[in-house]
Protein backbone atom coordinates (compact mmCIF):
# COMPACT_ATOMS: atom_id res chain seq x y z
CA UNK A 1 0.00 0.00 0.00
CA UNK A 2 0.93 3.52 -0.18
CA UNK A 3 1.79 6.25 2.04
CA UNK A 4 0.13 9.19 0.28
CA UNK A 5 1.55 12.82 1.40
CA UNK A 6 -1.16 16.18 0.86
CA UNK A 7 0.56 19.62 1.58
CA UNK A 8 -2.25 21.62 1.58
CA UNK A 9 -3.47 25.62 2.46
CA UNK A 10 -6.67 26.82 2.89
CA UNK A 11 -7.84 24.95 -0.30
CA UNK A 12 -10.56 22.76 1.66
CA UNK A 13 -12.85 22.42 -1.25
CA UNK A 14 -9.68 20.61 -3.32
CA UNK A 15 -8.57 18.58 -0.91
CA UNK A 16 -12.50 17.16 -0.06
CA UNK A 17 -12.36 15.89 -3.44
CA UNK A 18 -8.46 14.63 -3.35
CA UNK A 19 -9.25 12.84 -0.24
CA UNK A 20 -13.09 11.18 -1.61
CA UNK A 21 -11.46 9.91 -4.94
CA UNK A 22 -8.57 8.60 -2.78
CA UNK A 23 -11.08 6.83 -0.62
CA UNK A 24 -13.17 5.52 -3.80
CA UNK A 25 -11.27 4.97 -6.52
CA UNK A 26 -8.35 3.17 -4.87
CA UNK A 27 -8.45 -0.69 -4.77
CA UNK A 28 -6.36 -0.36 -1.10
CA UNK A 29 -6.93 1.30 1.77
CA UNK A 30 -4.08 3.82 1.67
CA UNK A 31 -2.47 5.91 4.42
CA UNK A 32 -3.14 9.70 3.69
CA UNK A 33 -1.12 12.07 5.43
CA UNK A 34 -1.83 15.39 5.34
CA UNK A 35 0.28 18.75 6.17
CA UNK A 36 -1.70 21.84 7.04
CA UNK A 37 -0.50 24.85 6.57
CA UNK A 38 -2.31 27.40 8.72
CA UNK A 39 -6.13 25.63 8.05
CA UNK A 40 -7.76 28.72 9.09
CA UNK A 41 -10.16 28.12 6.11
CA UNK A 42 -11.74 25.15 7.94
CA UNK A 43 -8.96 22.71 7.33
CA UNK A 44 -7.46 21.30 10.47
CA UNK A 45 -10.88 20.98 12.18
CA UNK A 46 -12.13 19.21 8.54
CA UNK A 47 -8.84 16.30 8.61
CA UNK A 48 -9.24 16.41 12.48
CA UNK A 49 -13.25 15.34 11.97
CA UNK A 50 -12.24 12.64 9.46
CA UNK A 51 -9.43 10.57 11.50
CA UNK A 52 -6.82 11.48 8.78
CA UNK A 53 -3.13 11.61 9.86
CA UNK A 54 -1.57 15.30 9.34
CA UNK A 55 0.91 17.46 10.50
CA UNK A 56 -0.04 21.71 11.08
CA UNK A 57 1.85 24.43 11.08
CA UNK A 58 0.34 28.02 11.55
CA UNK A 59 2.16 29.34 8.57
CA UNK A 60 3.01 28.29 5.36
CA UNK A 61 5.82 26.48 5.05
CA UNK A 62 5.59 25.40 1.64
CA UNK A 63 5.60 22.28 -0.35
CA UNK A 64 9.18 20.92 0.86
CA UNK A 65 9.09 21.36 4.46
CA UNK A 66 5.88 20.11 4.52
CA UNK A 67 6.00 16.79 2.17
CA UNK A 68 9.29 16.24 4.45
CA UNK A 69 7.72 16.76 7.35
CA UNK A 70 4.42 14.67 6.74
CA UNK A 71 7.12 11.44 5.09
CA UNK A 72 8.12 10.83 8.76
CA UNK A 73 4.45 9.44 9.70
CA UNK A 74 4.85 7.10 6.27
CA UNK A 75 3.78 3.51 7.41
CA UNK A 76 4.52 1.94 4.21
CA UNK A 77 7.24 1.00 1.96
CA UNK A 78 5.75 3.34 -1.19
CA UNK A 79 6.00 6.97 -0.74
CA UNK A 80 3.04 8.59 -2.60
CA UNK A 81 3.26 12.88 -3.39
CA UNK A 82 0.09 14.06 -4.29
CA UNK A 83 -1.25 17.95 -4.94
CA UNK A 84 -4.01 18.68 -3.12
CA UNK A 85 -5.89 19.77 -6.67
CA UNK A 86 -5.98 16.38 -7.73
CA UNK A 87 -8.63 13.68 -8.57
CA UNK A 88 -7.64 10.09 -8.77
CA UNK A 89 -9.41 8.10 -11.22
CA UNK A 90 -10.15 4.52 -10.47
CA UNK A 91 -7.56 2.18 -11.48
CA UNK A 92 -4.56 4.82 -10.64
CA UNK A 93 -2.93 2.78 -7.39
CA UNK A 94 -3.05 -1.15 -9.29
CA UNK A 95 -1.55 -0.04 -12.92
CA UNK A 96 1.53 1.86 -10.83
CA UNK A 97 1.51 -0.66 -8.39
CA UNK A 98 1.94 -3.19 -11.58
CA UNK A 99 4.11 -1.14 -12.79
CA UNK A 100 6.41 -1.30 -9.52
CA UNK A 101 5.97 -4.48 -9.06
CA UNK A 102 7.66 -5.36 -12.71
CA UNK A 103 10.84 -2.79 -12.11
CA UNK A 104 14.08 -4.79 -11.39
CA UNK A 105 14.79 -2.21 -8.64
CA UNK A 106 13.64 -0.17 -5.88
CA UNK A 107 15.47 2.39 -6.98
CA UNK A 108 12.67 4.58 -9.15
CA UNK A 109 9.96 7.32 -9.88
CA UNK A 110 6.88 5.85 -11.00
CA UNK A 111 4.31 8.61 -12.10
CA UNK A 112 0.60 8.73 -12.89
CA UNK A 113 -0.23 10.67 -15.95
CA UNK A 114 -2.60 14.39 -15.20
CA UNK A 115 -5.15 15.24 -17.15
CA UNK A 116 -5.12 18.97 -17.28
CA UNK A 117 -8.20 21.26 -18.24
CA UNK A 118 -6.40 23.12 -20.22
CA UNK A 119 -2.92 23.33 -23.09
CA UNK A 120 0.56 24.46 -21.17
CA UNK A 121 2.32 22.75 -24.02
CA UNK A 122 3.13 20.10 -21.37
CA UNK A 123 3.88 16.58 -23.23
CA UNK A 124 3.60 14.33 -20.52
CA UNK A 125 -0.23 15.45 -19.80
CA UNK A 126 -3.50 14.70 -21.50
CA UNK A 127 -5.65 18.03 -22.25
CA UNK A 128 -8.92 17.49 -21.92
CA UNK A 129 -11.68 20.14 -20.17
CA UNK A 130 -14.23 18.58 -17.48
CA UNK A 131 -13.60 21.62 -15.38
CA UNK A 132 -11.59 24.22 -13.87
CA UNK A 133 -12.60 24.57 -10.32
CA UNK A 134 -14.15 22.42 -7.70
CA UNK A 135 -17.62 23.77 -8.36
CA UNK A 136 -17.58 23.62 -11.74
CA UNK A 137 -16.31 19.56 -11.72
CA UNK A 138 -17.82 17.29 -14.15
CA UNK A 139 -16.49 14.02 -12.59
CA UNK A 140 -19.44 11.85 -14.43
CA UNK A 141 -18.07 12.94 -17.75
CA UNK A 142 -14.69 12.58 -16.55
CA UNK A 143 -15.09 8.40 -15.21
CA UNK A 144 -16.96 7.85 -18.82
CA UNK A 145 -14.05 9.16 -21.04
CA UNK A 146 -11.41 7.38 -18.87
CA UNK A 147 -10.82 4.90 -21.68
CA UNK A 148 -10.56 7.28 -24.47
CA UNK A 149 -7.92 9.16 -22.37
CA UNK A 150 -5.39 6.63 -21.46
CA UNK A 151 -2.08 7.05 -23.49
CA UNK A 152 1.38 5.21 -24.34
CA UNK A 153 3.82 5.15 -20.91
CA UNK A 154 6.07 7.73 -21.04
CA UNK A 155 9.85 8.86 -19.81
CA UNK A 156 10.54 11.71 -17.48
CA UNK A 157 8.73 11.26 -14.32
CA UNK A 158 9.15 14.13 -12.27
CA UNK A 159 5.71 15.86 -10.81
CA UNK A 160 3.29 14.53 -8.78
CA UNK A 161 1.31 11.67 -8.09
CA UNK A 162 4.45 10.16 -7.62
CA UNK A 163 5.92 7.59 -6.20
CA UNK A 164 8.90 6.39 -4.67
CA UNK A 165 10.19 3.61 -2.43
CA UNK A 166 10.75 5.28 1.42
CA UNK A 167 14.03 4.50 2.13
CA UNK A 168 15.09 5.83 -1.52
CA UNK A 169 13.13 8.97 0.17
CA UNK A 170 15.01 9.57 3.09
CA UNK A 171 18.35 8.32 1.46
CA UNK A 172 18.34 11.40 -0.73
CA UNK A 173 16.76 13.76 2.08
CA UNK A 174 13.48 14.09 0.56
CA UNK A 175 12.92 17.15 -0.46
CA UNK A 176 15.60 19.84 -0.29
CA UNK A 177 14.34 22.93 2.04
CA UNK A 178 16.42 25.20 0.10
CA UNK A 179 13.99 25.47 -3.10
CA UNK A 180 11.45 26.53 -0.22
CA UNK A 181 8.35 27.36 -0.69
CA UNK A 182 8.14 24.68 -3.81
CA UNK A 183 9.73 25.91 -7.82
CA UNK A 184 11.79 23.52 -8.75
CA UNK A 185 11.75 20.89 -6.19
CA UNK A 186 10.54 18.21 -8.43
CA UNK A 187 13.29 18.67 -10.56
CA UNK A 188 15.60 18.74 -8.03
CA UNK A 189 14.31 15.65 -6.38
CA UNK A 190 14.57 13.52 -9.70
CA UNK A 191 17.98 15.15 -9.99
CA UNK A 192 19.12 13.85 -5.97
CA UNK A 193 17.52 10.34 -7.27
CA UNK A 194 19.73 10.63 -10.48
CA UNK A 195 23.01 11.06 -8.83
CA UNK A 196 21.91 8.28 -6.70
CA UNK A 197 21.84 5.80 -10.24
CA UNK A 198 18.48 5.96 -11.01
CA UNK A 199 17.42 5.52 -14.03
CA UNK A 200 13.65 4.20 -14.46
CA UNK A 201 12.01 7.78 -13.96
CA UNK A 202 8.53 6.09 -15.74
CA UNK A 203 4.88 8.16 -16.43
CA UNK A 204 1.96 5.42 -16.59
CA UNK A 205 -0.04 6.24 -19.04
CA UNK A 206 -3.33 5.01 -17.78
CA UNK A 207 -2.81 5.58 -14.11
CA UNK A 208 -4.81 9.06 -14.54
CA UNK A 209 -4.99 12.04 -12.12
CA UNK A 210 -7.35 15.13 -12.97
CA UNK A 211 -5.58 18.12 -12.29
CA UNK A 212 -7.37 21.45 -11.89
CA UNK A 213 -4.08 23.63 -12.17
CA UNK A 214 -2.18 25.66 -10.10
CA UNK A 215 -5.23 26.03 -7.35
CA UNK A 216 -1.88 25.65 -4.44
CA UNK A 217 1.15 26.87 -6.55
CA UNK A 218 -0.90 29.71 -7.92
CA UNK A 219 -1.15 31.67 -4.67
CA UNK A 220 2.62 31.20 -3.08
CA UNK A 221 5.34 33.79 -3.76
CA UNK A 222 7.20 31.71 -5.60
CA UNK A 223 11.45 31.10 -5.40
CA UNK A 224 13.33 31.46 -8.11
CA UNK A 225 13.93 27.77 -8.71
CA UNK A 226 15.06 27.16 -12.48
CA UNK A 227 17.73 29.84 -11.21
CA UNK A 228 18.52 27.76 -8.23
CA UNK A 229 18.26 24.48 -10.03
CA UNK A 230 20.86 26.08 -12.39
CA UNK A 231 23.31 26.88 -9.32
CA UNK A 232 23.04 23.79 -8.11
CA UNK A 233 23.85 21.56 -10.58
CA UNK A 234 25.43 23.20 -13.53
CA UNK A 235 22.76 22.40 -15.59
CA UNK A 236 19.58 23.98 -16.60
CA UNK A 237 16.11 22.29 -16.04
CA UNK A 238 15.42 21.88 -20.04
CA UNK A 239 19.17 20.83 -20.31
CA UNK A 240 18.46 18.15 -17.50
CA UNK A 241 14.57 17.16 -18.83
CA UNK A 242 15.59 17.01 -22.89
CA UNK A 243 18.97 14.94 -22.59
CA UNK A 244 18.97 12.97 -19.10
CA UNK A 245 15.46 12.52 -18.69
CA UNK A 246 14.27 12.60 -22.05
CA UNK A 247 11.24 13.80 -20.77
CA UNK A 248 7.70 13.34 -22.34
CA UNK A 249 9.02 10.70 -25.23
CA UNK A 250 8.01 7.16 -25.49
CA UNK A 251 9.23 4.75 -22.50
CA UNK A 252 12.38 2.91 -23.96
CA UNK A 253 11.94 -0.56 -24.61
CA UNK A 254 13.30 -3.02 -22.31
CA UNK A 255 12.27 -2.12 -18.51
CA UNK A 256 11.69 1.17 -19.28
CA UNK A 257 15.07 2.68 -18.07
CA UNK A 258 16.54 5.86 -19.65
CA UNK A 259 19.51 5.36 -21.15
CA UNK A 260 22.85 7.43 -20.38
CA UNK A 261 22.69 10.53 -22.17
CA UNK A 262 24.92 10.43 -25.26
CA UNK A 263 28.12 13.59 -25.89
CA UNK A 264 26.11 14.99 -28.74
CA UNK A 265 26.83 18.06 -30.48
CA UNK A 266 22.74 19.25 -29.03
CA UNK A 267 24.10 18.29 -25.45
CA UNK A 268 27.59 20.02 -25.62
CA UNK A 269 25.82 22.97 -26.61
CA UNK A 270 23.22 23.02 -24.00
CA UNK A 271 26.01 22.60 -21.17
CA UNK A 272 28.07 25.46 -23.04
CA UNK A 273 25.02 27.36 -22.90
CA UNK A 274 23.97 26.44 -19.42
CA UNK A 275 27.59 27.30 -17.99
CA UNK A 276 27.55 30.90 -19.56
CA UNK A 277 24.01 31.89 -17.54
CA UNK A 278 25.32 30.34 -14.46
CA UNK A 279 28.55 32.51 -14.72
CA UNK A 280 26.67 35.97 -16.23
CA UNK A 281 23.30 36.11 -15.36
CA UNK A 282 22.42 37.89 -12.11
Amino acid sequence: MFSILIPTWNNLPYLKLAVDSIRRHSACSHQIIVHVNDGSDGTRAWVREQGLTHTHTEQNIGICLAVNESATHAEHGLIVYLNDDMVVCPGWDTRLMAKIAALPTRLFMVSGTMIEPRETGNACVVVADFGDSAESFRETELLAALPRLARPDWAGATWPPTVVHRDVWFQVGGYSNEFSPGMSSDNDFSMKLWQLGCRHFIGVGDALVYHFQSKSTGKVVKNDGRRQFLQKWSLSQRSFDRHYLRRGQLLPAGDGAVPEPQTTLALSLAKIKDGLKRRFRP
